[in-house]
């Protein structure tokens, strides 16, 4: 009788610590970190299809998106997309002769440095406005414009417009597999 109560007693707890542990485990991925797998290459070389990455939910919930983060967000496609912040609320946005210009001033992007370098001709952004792309001279609050680095197969704000960050999931910046590759992007 002794054996049968002990091993009630013990199924009941593993069944406890199993629930806590699903718990826990749908806490932290549905409220603080979810993972992500890059789905095409309008990111590369900075992140390569089939990239695993780990999205940070917390950042977004107390700040707001810095220019150059690298975002997950829901698209109008009813998929999610992984590009770079370009613009915040405020910024006017254009570029000339692969130069990016925002209110005025030049931004250096180093991270499109070896794209740039691999053209045989051409530039890797074409000349644009925010005006020309958007139909607004300033970003609004609530907005930001995203771009993919590799700007020539991007399917970005130059095409859907401004993101609401309502829409942004996180920020993402490790890779955790392939394991070869684990690392931090900028």
């Amino acid at each position: 009788m002794e054996t049968a109560k002990k091993e009630k007693n013990e199924l009941w707890e593993w069944t406890k610590a199993l629930l806590i542990a699903f718990a826990v485990a749908a806490v932290i991925r549905f409220f603080l970190f979810t993972p992500i797998v890059v789905d095409g290459e309008s990111m590369m070389p900075t992140l390569e299809n089939g990239d695993r990455m780990i999205v940070s939910k917390i950042g977004y919930m107390i700040g707001e998106p810095d220019r150059f983060d690298i975002v997950v967000f829901h698209a109008p496609e009813g998929k999610d997309y992984i590009k770079r912040v370009i613009g915040v609320p405020g910024d006017h946005v254009e570029y000339i002769d692969d130069q990016l210009y925002i209110n005025g001033e030049a931004y250096d992007e180093p991270y499109l440095d070896d794209k740039k370098a691999q053209l045989v001709e051409g530039t890797l952004t074409e000349d644009f406005t925010l005006e020309e792309k958007t139909g607004v001279s300033e970003i609004p609050e609530g907005y930001v414009f995203v771009m993919g680095d590799n700007r020539r197969y991007s399917k970005d704000s130059r095409h859907i417009g401004l993101v609401d960050q309502k829409e942004i999931i996180g920020s993402t910046s490790l890779i955790f597999w392939p394991l070869n590759e684990i690392k931090l992007v900028d």
